[in-house]
């Protein structure tokens, strides 16, 4: 028997998946989540810091720090605005929220 890998390309996985109404609305639903997230992991490569320096900085465990990286779009761990200032400090960055009016 000969391998035979599969092709896969996920950015075409998306596309075809947005095409899908139910799908697509439940993707945007989650583009904040996606957002904060790639805002604190561009802030921490930024500074060149790893998770276990980032949550000395913060007085926090490294695993706590993870469970907010890993799970922030569950809900499960969505960090409060406190948490996200000692975030922002520890990466020498100034945390700041703006709302956007949407556009129907």
């Amino acid at each position: 028997m000969s391998y035979k890998p599969v092709s896969y390309d996920p950015k075409k996985k998306l596309e075809k998946d947005l095409q899908n109404p139910s799908f697509k609305k439940a993707w945007e639903a989650l583009d904040d989540e996606f957002a904060a997230l790639d805002a604190l992991l561009s802030a921490r490569r930024q500074a060149g810091m790893t998770q276990e320096q980032v949550a000395a900085k913060m007085g926090v465990s490294q695993p706590s720090l993870a469970r907010v990286e890993a799970t922030l779009g569950s809900h499960r761990h969505s960090p409060s605005l406190e948490m996200l200032r000692k975030y922002a400090a520890a990466v020498n960055c100034k945390l700041e929220i703006r709302l956007i009016p949407q556009h129907s």
